[in-house]
């Protein structure tokens, strides 16, 4: 399999800031990547390089095989760029915007394909093209972004917190065109705070912190990396003494619950099989409890603020 993007030592600095510090990121062909990590990690600077419109300090980047930076202009012919914050002509409608990006990429305004697929979309994300672009809403303006970007086919689709703004119903319509894309065999490299669409859209998963990636593979490959929830029916955590591999045994609410390794899980069973457990409920980790795996100290941390903030904005008397 071919790689579409490839990093290697990708550094960026922006005088004694380090954006990126080490970025190592490899996204193959017609894979739905998932790129992770907080404001300031590093993933908008990453796809600025990518994109060209950034030029790196050091390390290296490709795209296609080219470098984004010198080819920008044969490279953007075959990627949608979506950000997370789009802004938009105030006095041209939605539909005009849509047609100008479109052409920038190559679409004819009047190309019957082009036009039955804007339509397709328009009503699918419930748009109206007629509004000038200073009456639209955030979510609004993400759909101009969003309906550009799908309206005329690309081989690769850089994906900037896409979701921002629309509601649940939106969010699903953007889902059925992430796997219409994918099953063409376009590639696609998502940055999402929303956890959960991550994990139901994407093959694998790079998660970045302080420009660097820490953790990189397909969801089973990580969960592997973690401990695997276990529980039961019952209120003696004596229940589960000698089950090899348990850790950390409590019971509450009227079940007991451990943790094991995850490549271990198997190996519990039998114990379980043998004590008649009832209810058993074997839980993988979420990708969120991958994610906090390498961010829960930094919640750790400003927890005790968090903690002063809401105490000081309590109602007096309460």
């Amino acid at each position: 399999m071919s790689s579409v993007i490839r990093t290697s030592g990708l550094r960026k600095h922006y005088g004694r800031v380090h954006a990126l510090d080490g970025l190592d990121l490899v996204v193959d062909e017609g894979q739905v990547h998932g790129f992770l990590g907080p404001n300031g990690a590093g993933k908008s600077t990453a796809i600025r390089i990518l994109l060209g419109l950034a030029r790196k300090t050091a390390g290296e980047a490709s795209v296609f095989d080219r470098d984004p930076w010198r080819d920008a202009v044969p490279l953007h012919r075959r990627i949608a760029y979506v950000p997370g914050d789009v802004s938009v002509w105030p006095n041209l409608s939605g539909g005009e915007a849509i047609d100008l990006m479109a052409r920038l990429r190559g679409a004819a305004r009047h190309d019957r394909a082009y036009v039955a697929e804007k339509e397709r979309l328009a009503e699918a994300f419930q748009f109206d093209p007629r509004k000038k672009g200073r009456a639209y809403s955030k979510g609004n303006r993400q759909k101009v972004a969003l309906i550009a970007a799908f309206a005329v086919p690309a081989d690769l689709y850089i994906l900037d917190e896409p979701t921002s703004g629309l509601d649940p119903l939106m969010e699903v319509m953007f889902r059925h065109e992430i796997a219409r894309v994918r099953a063409a065999g376009a590639t696609v490299l998502l940055s999402s705070h929303i956890l959960s669409e991550v994990e139901q859209l994407c093959d694998r998963v790079s998660i970045i912190r302080a420009g660097r990636i820490v953790e990189s593979g397909t969801l089973a490959e990580l969960r592997h990396l973690t401990r695997t929830e276990v529980s039961f029916e019952g209120t003696d955590a004596a229940t589960a003494a000698g089950i090899p591999g348990a850790h950390d045994v409590v019971a509450e609410g009227g079940r007991v619950r451990f943790t094991v390794d995850s490549d271990a899980v198997a190996a519990t069973l039998p114990a379980l099989a043998e004590r008649r457990v009832a209810g058993l409920r074997v839980a993988p980790p979420s990708l969120e409890e991958l994610f906090l795996r390498h961010y829960g100290d930094d919640l750790a941390a400003l927890a005790p603020e968090a903690t002063a903030e809401a105490a000081a904005a309590e109602p007096v008397g309460r």
